[in-house]
């Protein structure tokens, strides 16, 4: 750790070097200038640069090293079509110069920053295609609408379409209006950014909404969540490796997708799918 002495030091003799005051020092505290916040900046590019031009010479040389971004949604260390532990064990195993950096976002956000170059690839139920990604699907998730057992629902027998519709339903925040209509429901009594946000609303007894059948696996085995009338309440998500165009063939997106063909067989190394899951 560098002492405050030490770091006056090297700013006084950054400051005669450039000709130019960085910092504001004081009783009222230390504060970059004006000037020193573009230098401040123009230097994290510089960084950045040369993190950058050091992974290209690796590159080259055939050696796997940089940081990859991994986006997922939330809730899927409980699905069993993807194994997210073993898949980033597999790729840190490839080469210890390979930073991981797991983001976990909506499928909006995923898509978003995909584009931007602030994630390399994700996997996520994404039903609104972006232009300028390349989707490329993997299995298929399915959805049923759930209460727990403390509410009114739970202990009805022989309930109508009618019977659960008159509740309100819980709303992701991605989704649009309609998006409860296509669900058979026109009201929302509570809005969530996270599957378990929803599974602890659906728990408090208050509201149904709808879960990943792995997320509610342990609850309903426990009897404390119930699948309300499969036969008309349920839909399926289709999930996709997702990557921008034009980046397929990077050495650690290339390397991330080859471990996710050795675990899964999902995808081949060209980016075709091979006998995605179904349920």
């Amino acid at each position: 750790k560098m002492s405050t002495s030490a770091i006056s030091t090297y700013m006084n003799q950054l400051e005669s070097q450039l000709g130019m005051q960085l910092c504001n020092r004081g009783r009222a505290g230390f504060g970059l200038t004006s000037k020193g916040l573009l230098v401040y900046e123009e230097a994290k590019k510089l960084v950045s640069q040369i993190d950058s031009f050091e992974d290209y010479i690796a590159e080259i040389n055939g050696e796997l090293r940089g940081t990859i971004t991994f986006g997922i949604l939330d809730s899927m260390l409980t699905d069993e079509h993807v194994n997210i532990p073993d898949l980033l064990g597999s790729v840190s195993h490839k080469s210890d110069k390979i930073h991981v950096n797991l983001k976990v976002s909506s499928p909006f956000e995923l898509q978003k920053e995909a584009l931007e170059g602030k994630i390399d690839l994700a996997i996520g139920s994404l039903p609104t295609k972006m232009s300028g990604l390349k989707y490329i699907p993997l299995y298929i998730e399915q959805h049923w609408l759930y209460c727990s057992d403390r509410h009114p629902l739970y202990a009805l027998k022989d309930c109508s379409i009618e019977d659960v519709t008159e509740h309100a339903l819980i709303k992701r925040g991605y989704w649009s209006n309609s998006e409860g209509m296509r669900h058979g429901f026109t009201r929302y009594s509570a809005t969530i950014d996270s599957m378990e946000a929803e599974l602890i609303l659906i728990l408090s007894g208050n509201y149904i909404g709808y879960l990943p059948d792995h997320l509610a696996k342990r609850w309903e085995e426990e009897g404390r969540l119930l699948r309300i009338m499969p036969g008309s309440f349920g839909y399926t998500a289709e999930f996709s490796l997702i990557v921008k165009n034009g980046r397929s063939r990077e050495p650690l997106i290339q390397a991330f997708r080859e471990e996710i063909d050795a675990a899964f067989g999902l995808v081949d190394k060209l980016g075709k799918a091979q006998n995605p899951v179904k349920q």
